[in-house]
């Protein structure tokens, strides 16, 4: 392949699928994090069949996830080289902007000026401006918001200014209204992510959020590989919060998901409607449904999940297509607190013209995968180092799964 014009790339970010604590963990609070391993461990070892032949046990060896002799995909891990351990900062270095510095993040609530501005902007003074997980926060302010009508704010460890509002209280595009008035007021505070919480239910231990979540970020800090496709006249379609977290920058077109199901059923969808270009898929389910509210049970079946659903993707791919499956951060679910992790994340990159996978070592930026897709389509490299190179040609045939839901790779 390495000679060869890529076509098209799916890109797919699985959400908070760490693979161990980075070097400087420490900082972060995140000393002995391993998303997979724990989640694989509460599972009593997980059935990642298809996973474990593109050389998942090659990166990380869990149970039920051995390493195999002859890895189907290109294997191997990647450090986060930004400061930071978020969803935007991940998700840019991923395109190529590595941040030296991290994004704002309040502990201990917003200063004054950011909720008196709010206030004023909006005409309604909010409830809470503590940091707290999205579960906590309904418990605990939930009844209030719902007697009083003033909309929750709240934050977390990552750069996020959130409000939550039942959807019979505040309706959502009054919600989504409020979010575009906070993203103003925060863009000079360098804020990562206004996010609109809508929520339903009847009572404290009833409330639960909707699919009706709406990120408002800030803008990228610099070009990405989205606008250099995009320049090149090629397509870039987002799955997913991917609009979201690049602000619509470098985005042809777009469509969000409800679940990761949703999310896997229109990736497929999009081979349909892109010709030559970008196809890139955040599944979010990982991180907001299991991560965040520590089930690690419910991780391990968003990975068998989404394991049964990869040979529909691979047996949809041609030949130029390629294939990415990566993280943006960690979310141990298992580890203390509900908050993101300073994680490696693993790389798997398979195109239908390969025979078996190269190793492609510990990378040290996630950039490389931008420089990645740059070199395969062409186009000029910015930060990040390529492997382009180490994806090799020659086709496997691909056989239906078998009665036990297993695959067959004959070359």
């Amino acid at each position: 392949m390495s000679s060869a014009v890529l076509r098209r790339v799916v890109l797919i970010t699985l959400d908070g699928v760490g693979i161990g604590a980075l070097p400087d963990a420490d900082r972060y609070g995140d000393v002995g994090a391993n998303t997979l391993l724990h989640v694989a461990e509460a599972c009593g070892g997980l059935s990642l069949p298809v996973l474990e032949r593109m050389g998942l046990g090659n990166v990380l060896p869990v149970p039920g996830v051995r390493p195999v002799a002859s890895p189907w995909a290109a294997w191997g891990r990647m450090a986060e080289c930004s400061a930071g351990k978020d969803t935007t900062t991940g998700h840019w270095e991923i395109a190529g902007i590595v941040e030296p510095q991290p994004l704002p993040t309040y502990p201990q609530g917003f200063p004054a000026e950011i909720i008196e501005a709010f206030a004023r902007e909006t005409g309604i003074t909010p409830l809470g401006n503590i940091a707290a997980s999205g579960t906590d926060i309904l418990r605990l302010l939930g009844d209030e918001h719902v007697r009083s009508g003033r909309p929750i704010v709240y934050t977390s460890a990552d750069s996020v200014f959130q409000i939550a509002a039942h959807e019979e209280v505040i309706p959502v595009e009054r919600l989504y209204e409020l979010c575009r008035i906070a993203r103003r007021i925060l863009d000079p505070y360098r804020v990562g992510r206004v996010i609109a919480r809508p929520f339903v239910g009847t009572r404290a231990d009833d409330y639960r959020r909707t699919s009706r979540r709406h990120d408002f970020s800030l803008p990228p800090i610099a070009p990405t590989i989205l606008d250099a496709v995009v320049a090149a006249g090629m397509s870039v379609y987002g799955v997913g919060k991917i609009k979201d977290i690049f602000a619509g920058r470098g985005i042809s077109d777009c469509v969000y998901s409800s679940s990761n199901r949703d999310g896997m059923e229109k990736t497929l969808q999009a081979l349909s409607l892109v010709d030559q270009g970008l196809i890139f898929s955040n599944l979010v389910d990982f991180d907001m449904l299991f991560g965040h509210r520590l089930d690690a049970r419910g991780f391990g079946a968003a990975l068998e999940e989404f394991d049964r659903w990869l040979p529909d993707l691979l047996a949809a791919l041609s030949t130029g297509d390629l294939v990415i499956i990566t993280a943006d951060h960690g979310c141990d679910p298992t580890t203390p607190g509900t908050d993101h992790s300073r994680e490696y994340v693993p790389l798997l990159a398979w195109s239908p013209e390969m025979v078996s996978g190269e190793e492609l070592g510990g990378r040290r930026c996630f950039a490389d995968i931008a420089a990645t897709i740059a070199e395969g389509f062409g186009l000029s490299q910015g930060v990040g180092k390529s492997f382009f190179a180490d994806l090799e040609p020659g086709r496997p045939t691909i056989e239906p799964p078998d009665e036990a839901g297993q695959l067959s790779f004959l070359v």
